[in-house]
Parts: C-alpha cells; sequence; structure tokens
C-alpha cells in the first residue's frame, strides 16, 4: 500500500466518524466509544491528541475495540446496537486524568468497558478485569498462576511475618521461605 492509499483511507474514516458525529473536532480530548444491545451497556473510553483522526483510525485498526467496531458498526437508524461516537475537549495536559475519572465513571455506571486497562499513558495505568482470554488450556493456567502469584504476593507483603521474636528461623524454615519467595516471583518455572 502505498502513501497515497493510506491517505485516502484515513480521509474516508474520518469522514464516516463525521457522519455519526458531525461536530467531532481534530483536538486534544476524550473520546466516548457507547452501544447497547439486549439490555446490556458497552463503552471504550480514550484519549486523543487529534480527536478525529484517532476515531478514524479504529475503523481500520486491529485492537479489540477496532475488532468490535467492525463486527458491530457505527450507530445509525438502520443499525442501532452500533457504537455512538461521543467527544469532550480537554487540553493535553489533562488527558490521563480525564481518561482515567471517565472510565471509572462509566464503569461505576454499569457499562461492561472495552478498554483493557484504566486508563492514562504512564502513571496509574492497570489493566482492567476483563482482558483478553486465554487461547489455550495452558494459556489459561499460566494466567491463573501469575495472578495468583501477585495475590499471594501482596497478602504477603501485607499481613505475613515469617519471623518469630523469640528464636531465629531455623535453616530449613529459610530454606522453605526462599522456595516460596521464587514460587511468588515467578522464578519456579
Amino acid at each position: 500500500m502505498n502513501y497515497k492509499q493510506i491517505y485516502a483511507i484515513k480521509k474516508a474514516n474520518e469522514e464516516r466518524i463525521l457522519k455519526v458525529c458531525p461536530n467531532c473536532p481534530n483536538t486534544s480530548g476524550i473520546y466516548f466509544l457507547l452501544r447497547e444491545e439486549d439490555g446490556f451497556k458497552y463503552a471504550y473510553i480514550g484519549q486523543a491528541v487529534r480527536l478525529r483522526e484517532r476515531l478514524g483510525s479504529h475503523l481500520s485498526g486491529y485492537q479489540h475495540i477496532d475488532l468490535s467496531i467492525k463486527k458491530h458498526g457505527l450507530w445509525s437508524e438502520e443499525n442501532q446496537t452500533g457504537y455512538r461516537v461521543h467527544f469532550l475537549e480537554f487540553s493535553e495536559d489533562l488527558l490521563d486524568e480525564m481518561e482515567q475519572k471517565y472510565i471509572k465513571q462509566y464503569a461505576n455506571a454499569g457499562y461492561q468497558m472495552r478498554n483493557a486497562t484504566s486508563g492514562s499513558q504512564g502513571v496509574g495505568k492497570k489493566g482492567l478485569d476483563n482482558q483478553k482470554q486465554p487461547r489455550t488450556y495452558y494459556e489459561g493456567l499460566n494466567n491463573g498462576y501469575e495472578r495468583a502469584r501477585k495475590e499471594i504476593a501482596h497478602l504477603f507483603d501485607l499481613h505475613l511475618d515469617y519471623t518469630t521474636k523469640k528464636q531465629p528461623p531455623t535453616k530449613l524454615q529459610e530454606k522453605a521461605m526462599l522456595k516460596f519467595k521464587d514460587f511468588l516471583e515467578g522464578d519456579n518455572e
């Protein structure tokens, strides 16, 4: 594909966005992709330095939300279960904060979030529970071990003290504790 073809696709995608969201600017802000079907509400919230351009990129991309848009389409009279497009303009320095705020707000309002993380481009970015499902049994097993390790490590750091004040741990206790710590860090594979 050459530069002219890429530019033509980009321009066509931005025009499609303008059809469903006529006032969408190409300035910085937060965008909302919302849909409802069979009583369920779905949302994807993102940030962009150039809103219209970023929304257009979702129409030909391969991220999970891009594929969902391809499957369900954009909202129209004929496709009332497609994604509606909304936006709020914010300066670039507020994008991380506002994206996280709105992801949390919509999640708390009962939307099933299609975001893979809690938002932002840096500090405070955390994965959400609706991560991509494992493809194989072993991927699922490894994901389970990893989640268990993280949870146990967190509980261990918060609540457990393996030493006693009366006497120091024995060599066997120290060895068992090192083995346990290796498990928590994932070094047993």
